[in-house]
C-alpha cells in the first residue's frame, strides 16, 4: 500500500525533528543556567506581555492556549511558579470569579537573565539544525519570520 502524501508526513516529521532538537536544546540551557523549563519561561514570556487595557490579561484557559498545554497542566505549571515566588494570582476587580496571573518582581528579573540565554539557545539550535539537509528549508523559513533591521546575523 502507498501512502497518499509522503511529502506532506515527511514535511511533519521534519517539522517535529526541528521542533523536538531546539526545545531540548533552549530546556539544557534554562535548566542550566536559570533552573527554569521551557515551558515555565514560555509562561512567564507571555504574562509578562500583559497590560491594564481592554483585553489585557490572561484567564488560565487563554494561557493554557498560549503556551500549548491543557488547562490542567498550565494551573500545575502556575503552581509552581507561584510556590517559587515568580508569578501571584489575584481576583479580576471586575469579575470576582475571573482569576488572573501576573508576573512578580522577582519573576520578571529572572525573565530578563534568561532572555538572553533562550535567544542565543534558539540561535543556536537553529544554526546547527540548518547544517542539517532535510531541515534547512525549514530553518530558512523560521528565520524568514524575524524582524528587519533588527535582527541578529544569522549563522
Amino acid at each position: 500500500m502507498t501512502r497518499p502524501e509522503p511529502a506532506l508526513a515527511h514535511g511533519w516529521c521534519a517539522l517535529s525533528a526541528l521542533h523536538g532538537r531546539i526545545e531540548a536544546h533552549i530546556e539544557r540551557a534554562l535548566q542550566a543556567e536559570h533552573e527554569l523549563s521551557v515551558r515555565e519561561f514560555s509562561v512567564l514570556d507571555v504574562l509578562s506581555a500583559q497590560h491594564e487595557g481592554e483585553g489585557g490579561h490572561y484567564r488560565m484557559n487563554q494561557l493554557a492556549d498560549a503556551v500549548v498545554l491543557s488547562q490542567s497542566a498550565t494551573t500545575r505549571l502556575v503552581t509552581r511558579l507561584e510556590d517559587r515566588g515568580l508569578l501571584a494570582r489575584y481576583l479580576c476587580p471586575t469579575d470576582r470569579r475571573g482569576i488572573y496571573t501576573d508576573v512578580t518582581d522577582a519573576g520578571r528579573a529572572l525573565l530578563e537573565l534568561a532572555r538572553p540565554t533562550n535567544d542565543h539557545a534558539l540561535r543556536e539550535a537553529l544554526d546547527a539544525a540548518g547544517r542539517r539537509p532535510e531541515l534547512a528549508p525549514l530553518v530558512a523559513a523560521v528565520r524568514t519570520l524575524e524582524p528587519g533591521p533588527a535582527a541578529l546575523p544569522v549563522g
